[in-house]
């Protein structure tokens, strides 16, 4: 048996004025996920446990079977690891963004323009040339994503993640820690602005220690991979033991060569691999930045550029089981993600389950399962 999850990052929505009231996947037309749906189980999935903050961290942390209210420490130390980061156990992780801050304090763009990895790298040298030292480093990631690591006294600090504040003002961190946060991201001003690109500053939030998680073979049985473009799921692979497959064309933007993470996916499962994981950040990115049409567009991309292909690959392979939901919702007239729960569909090429329509409102009625516990069902173990 091989399994697949499929996470369209923040693909879940809400009604859409500019879509005649639908939501983004009631809008995109996905044959292949209708008729997975049909022949499948759909229901609703609590990826968020209450309480906690709706990031991509811990709903992927769910996604792959681990109860978030017991391994999260925070979002910026999952992504360290994804950069090959081990911290001690007196280091803290911040999240560090390149952003865009207005002259009027508002949070222009929390992905300071979208520099590239290429731009980006020299602004985060130069950052530590100036600001490192004394226990804070400052570490290249991708594109706008960067991590800096601090002393542990400095984690007690409430800090708002920046795509929570687009169009908003910029309100900077508070409690103890904060003063040395503040400090930093007031100084990296005159160093971010002088290399000619759109942010003007870095922000630093999602911090934690390093979380301690059991490897994903000893805990579930079944060998793991994954491919993302995203430091935070790679570094969940990493965390949790699973290899994380390189993608040629694989970005975290619109352009994501949506075809060879599908390919991969299939390559890797016939090479003796149990269960893949295929994320895509598309859907994600345009919520962020409130576009209609790039959202659907994503979605239709999964259907026509991943699923029917993989469904005809999976059925070469053998007998399968695929998981497909999103690590949370991402509402385009929000720009930010909620904790709201998301629809999921359940799919075994062998068992026809009651069948359903994969969309907001075609489950709006079906009870709630908390999303830790799908993986689970997915192996067949619950």
């Amino acid at each position: 048996m091989k399994y697949v999850v499929c996470v369209p990052d923040g693909c879940a929505d809400e009604p859409v004025g500019d879509l005649g009231g639908r939501t983004p996947l009631e809008a995109a037309q996905m044959p292949v996920l209708d008729a997975l749906a049909a022949r499948g189980e759909v229901g609703r999935a609590a990826v968020i446990p209450d309480g906690m903050p709706p990031g991509s961290d811990v709903g992927n942390m769910a996604i792959l079977g681990y109860d978030p209210a017991t391994f999260h420490t925070g979002r910026a130390p999952i992504e360290a690891a994804a950069l090959g980061l081990r911290l001690d156990p007196d280091q803290v992780a911040y999240r560090c963004n390149l952003v865009t801050v207005g002259a009027d304090g508002t949070m222009v763009d929390f992905a300071g323009g979208h520099p590239t990895s290429a731009q980006a790298h020299p602004v985060i040298e130069a950052l530590q040339a100036e600001l490192g030292g004394d226990g804070v480093a400052f570490h290249p990631g991708v594109e706008y994503r960067h991590i800096m690591v601090a002393p542990g006294e400095w984690a007690d600090a409430t800090c708002v993640p920046p795509h929570d504040l687009s169009d908003k003002p910029a309100v900077g961190p508070a409690g103890p820690a904060a003063p040395h946060l503040q400090r930093l991201m007031d100084a990296s001003r005159d160093i971010v602005s002088g290399f000619g690109l759109t942010a003007n500053q870095i922000w630093l939030w999602g911090q934690g220690f390093q979380p301690q998680m059991q490897d994903f073979s000893q805990r579930y049985g079944v060998r793991g991979a994954l491919c993302s473009a995203v430091d935070l799921v790679r570094g969940l692979g990493v965390l949790t033991g699973m290899d994380v497959v390189d993608v040629d064309g694989m970005s975290a933007g619109y352009d994501t060569d949506y075809a060879a993470q599908r390919d991969a996916a299939l390559a890797a499962l016939a090479d003796g691999t149990d269960l893949f994981l295929i994320h895509v950040e598309a859907t994600d990115e345009a919520g962020h930045a409130g576009n209609v049409a790039e959202k659907v567009t994503a979605l239709e991309r999964w259907d026509e550029l991943i699923l029917r292909d993989l469904v005809d690959g999976l059925d070469r392979l053998g007998p399968w089981r695929l998981l497909l939901l999103p690590d949370h919702a991402t509402p385009l007239h929000l720009k930010t993600h909620t904790p709201d729960p998301v629809p999921y569909v359940l799919v075994d090429s062998e068992h026809d389950g009651p069948g359903g329509v994969y969309s907001e409102p075609g489950v709006a009625d079906a009870p709630v399962v908390p999303g830790h516990e799908l993986l689970g069902r997915l192996l067949a173990r619950d």
